[in-house]
């Protein structure tokens, strides 16, 4: 048995040398090593052996082995770095060739103008809230004054998922979830920007997906100029220091007084022209004092505190801001469009 061991140890070594392939090596590595190679075998026949030769042939089998492993992995070492070194020969670099410079990205227009509008809000003391896209009804509607049988729940209106939820139609909600988060504390100053779903038709000017950012204030005193202050302020800060203001009165179920704003054409100056339809002003934003109902609704008292409440579409915004006259740009991502907007 152990001349047999001996002689293997010496074939196998003298097989090894003249090997000049990867699958040659293998088929070596499975004749001496594999679960039915010759070792192996060796093995399995030990049950044969005598108590004084188990042992003696045992060690002489790990040496054999350890033997044809280091050969082997030696081998193998072999052939890698050898296929390296023509990989290498075959794909070489010119390290003196200029660099390829990289492509960098750019912020989305929405995302500048969400950025830009909340830098203005928490410059005037908001915070800014968030709440979920897929909103129970509860808070979409019923806490904001829309009762069950109000056209605004009409289905195709709005994305419904079972009959007590949505997707929410606007981020009004997140107005409702704060204020009960409060129970009935003062201040409360926010802004809550967001994605809102509702039923329509894509064109240029519409989307059944989009963006709007809403703001709140409720605290003791609250009056309408506040409102009016606060919008024109706004309105300098993101479209210049000369621009103006004017409110139209309008109705929404969770304000009362309620106004749509205007602000003077950024093309025209007030002048008239095709895009404000002669009239030197566009609708820009939606808003009104907080429903007293509302205000019940999320745990205030109307008789203590008011407050006021408005709605700005980021899109609209972003159209006037940037010249687009199709809101589908902004979802499309064409990069010819985005590229505009790669300025620091």
């Amino acid at each position: 048995m152990q001349q047999r061991l001996t002689q293997m140890k010496q074939d196998a070594l003298a097989a090894l040398a003249q090997v000049n392939d990867a699958q040659a090596l293998q088929d070596l590595r499975v004749k001496y090593l594999g679960k039915k190679g010759e070792l192996t075998e060796i093995l399995r026949g030990m049950g044969g052996l005598s108590a004084e030769e188990r042992p003696v042939v045992g060690q002489l089998v790990n040496e054999v082995r350890a033997a044809v492993e280091e050969a082997i992995g030696a081998k193998q070492e072999e052939f890698e770095q050898a296929e390296l070194t023509a990989k290498l020969a075959s794909q070489s670099v010119d390290v003196t060739l200029p660099g390829r410079p990289l492509k960098s990205g750019t912020m989305h227009p929405l995302s500048r103008i969400i950025e830009e509008m909340e830098d203005i809000f928490i410059g005037l003391g908001y915070e800014v809230a968030e709440g979920p896209e897929v909103e129970l009804d509860q808070y979409n509607f019923e806490m904001l004054n829309l009762p069950k049988d109000h056209p605004a729940r009409d289905m195709q209106d709005s994305f419904y998922i079972t009959e007590e939820i949505l997707l929410r139609t606007h981020t009004s909600p997140v107005q409702a979830r704060t204020m009960l988060a409060k129970e009935g504390k003062t201040p409360v100053k926010i802004i809550c920007p967001g994605k809102v779903y509702r039923r329509d038709d894509d064109d240029a000017t519409h989307s059944h997906q989009f963006t709007q950012i809403e703001g709140l204030v409720v605290g003791k005193g609250i009056k309408m100029s506040d409102l009016k202050g606060t919008l024109l302020t706004f309105a300098k800060q993101m479209f210049g220091p000369e621009q103006q203001i004017r409110l139209r009165p309008s109705f929404f179920p969770f304000t009362e007084p309620s106004t749509e704003v205007d602000i003077q054409c950024i093309l025209c100056h007030g002048n008239g022209c095709r895009v404000c339809k002669q009239t030197g002003w566009i609708e820009i934003l939606g808003g009104g004092m907080v429903h007293p109902r509302v205000l019940e609704m999320a745990g205030y008292n109307p008789q203590e505190v008011s407050g006021f409440a408005f709605g700005v579409g980021v899109e609209r915004i972003a159209m006037l801001k940037y010249g687009v006259e199709d809101i589908r740009n902004f979802y499309t991502n064409d990069v010819r469009f985005l590229r505009q907007f790669n300025r620091t």
